[in-house]
């Protein structure tokens, strides 16, 4: 790993290594070696530029949750020949990660609950010189706000009166919002990935067939809200909840990464995005009109099972939830 620190085996030991240091050793002060200057973090909930502000949003949610763990589950990664540079190597890391947490002070969340907490977050990061240049993540929000005690619609509500009522809160991120940034690469090109892609293009074109098909019957799903199921009909439940309730939106896969490791299964991640209006019955109720941006994030893995083509053994898939909730609530002017 070229133009990286040599205590680094690869990379799925940087990104688990320097996820450890930043926040169960405190090391926070590092981040501006470890995040470039200029860095843009996307997640749902907000844009946020430059590794100062990445600092602060990362000092006041340890303000809030100082015991909090970060447990790597899975790197799926890959090269980026495109973005090395003359001495350094570059890549594209999906990370998978459980963070575990006591909500001990007051902060975003509201009032201490002392309540013990866990929830999945997928990180994309685009590295390179030793450093994170370009990050996509989405948080399992509504799973925090859960097991916090709250509703997620009346929680989202408060938040956006917290941060200052509909012309002053912290717009979630939609295109409008967004800001480019140097990584613009696609991923690679790997079997997995593809089929996992096509899958889920599949599944959004409402060919829900596709789940019988593709994915092993005694599946293990992992889904927004913590919820966590088996088989064929939950898979069904989720994907057609989430398109019903933007039947005309426009899907995209905006990034995808195959990978096969020995001693692993196959595996792939995918972002993508949903950009529509909310105008069907399904996971988030009745129909708003409000148009809505979804940032989402998915890791599968494939095996076979007896005599069977590999399909889909287990299947890791984010959306946050409350800024879903927060652009129908400002668009319905339901946020008082």
């Amino acid at each position: 790993m070229r133009g990286f620190d040599p205590k680094w085996r690869d990379m799925p030991d940087y990104i688990i290594g320097i996820t450890k240091e930043i926040w169960e050793d405190r090391k926070i002060g590092s981040l501006r070696d470890l995040y470039a200057d200029g860095l843009i973090v996307r997640s749902p909930a907000s844009v946020v530029v430059d590794n100062s502000n990445v600092i602060a949003a990362t000092m006041a949610t340890l303000a809030e949750f100082p015991d909090r763990e970060l447990l790597g589950e899975d790197v799926i990664w890959c090269d980026d020949p495109a973005g090395a540079t003359a001495t350094s190597d570059a890549y594209l890391s999906s990370h998978r990660l459980i963070c575990t947490a006591t909500h001990s002070h007051a902060g975003m969340y509201g009032p201490p609950t002392g309540r013990k907490i866990a929830y999945r977050i997928l990180a994309d990061c685009a590295i390179r010189d030793g450093a994170v240049y370009d990050e996509w993540l989405v948080r399992d929000q509504s799973a925090i706000v859960q097991q916090l005690g709250f509703d997620v619609v009346e929680w989202t509500r408060d938040l956006i009166a917290r941060e200052g009522g509909p012309t002053a809160c912290v717009p979630p991120m939609t295109p409008a919002s967004d800001v480019a940034g140097p990584y613009d690469r696609k991923g690679n090109d790997n079997v997995w990935g593809e089929r996992y892609a096509a899958t889920i293009n599949a599944l959004m074109a409402a060919e829900l067939d596709a789940i019988p098909r593709d994915y092993d019957r005694a599946c293990a799903l992992h889904y927004p809200s913590g919820q966590n199921g088996q088989g064929w009909a939950e898979a069904d439940a989720f994907w057609i909840g989430l398109r019903a309730a933007f039947p005309t939106a426009t899907f995209k896969i905006e990034h995808i990464v195959g990978r096969d490791d020995p001693l692993m299964p196959p595996r792939a991640a995918l972002r993508w995005s949903l950009h529509g209006k909310h105008s069907g019955w399904g996971r988030f109720g009745t129909p708003t009109g409000a148009e809505v941006y979804i940032m989402g994030m998915c890791h599968a893995e494939f095996g076979p099972f007896g005599a069977g083509d590999p399909t889909i053994r287990r299947e890791y898939a984010l959306i946050d939830e409350t800024a879903i909730w927060k652009q129908i609530l400002l668009h319905t002017g339901q946020h008082t």
